[in-house]
């Protein structure tokens, strides 16, 4: 008998200064069996990080033609493709095929790794962007992880800050592949 996803609630309250977005979002996020907690609030986190009205959560480790997080025009041409962990190269490039703009948000102790093995081989991908969140604020995010959560993220100036309850985590990324990059 397959195992069913788990139901998780999130209202997800964005105040981004830097773009000037100031929007609640009410998530319905359906973690995979096989998900983690950690993984599951690192697709919250890219949601708070990328909010719009027209972002959705994608079927993730369900599909292999659809990324965690998406974002299409009117016309259905994606403007945005987000993966986080750490996905293969032919996923990244097949992404960046498909999308005008494609992030990874990767956050395993073993990042360094899995970038000194891909970088090679996506660098001419250049609406690719990479970057590494700290494993032990991917950690800490999971401990945040509840069926119904109150979760507000602040950014500005470049940093945000990620609050549920009295918890408040600071947010650093590592920029591996920038957005300008070989452009």
């Amino acid at each position: 008998m397959a195992l069913k996803s788990t139901i998780f609630k999130a209202d997800l309250q964005v105040a981004d200064m830097d773009r000037h977005y100031y929007d609640s979002h009410g998530l319905t996020i359906a973690r995979h069996p096989s998900e983690t907690d950690e993984r599951m609030m690192m697709r919250i986190l890219a949601f708070a990080l990328h909010a719009d009205p027209a972002l959705t959560f994608g079927k993730g480790l369900s599909a292999d033609d659809e990324p965690d997080l998406w974002q299409k025009d009117l016309t259905g041409a994606v403007d945005l493709w987000i993966e986080v962990g750490q996905p293969d190269e032919k996923r990244i490039m097949k992404a960046c095929g498909r999308a005008a703009r494609v992030v990874v948000y990767s956050y395993s102790p073993t990042s360094h790794i899995w970038w000194s093995q891909t970088t090679a081989r996506v660098d001419r991908a250049k609406n690719l962007e990479v970057y590494q969140l700290p494993s032990e604020t991917s950690q800490a995010l999971a401990l945040l992880a509840q069926r119904t959560m109150q979760v507000q993220c602040t950014i500005q100036d470049a940093q945000a800050w990620i609050t549920a309850g009295d918890a408040s985590i600071g947010i650093n990324l590592t920029t591996l592949k920038g957005p300008t990059e070989g452009r």
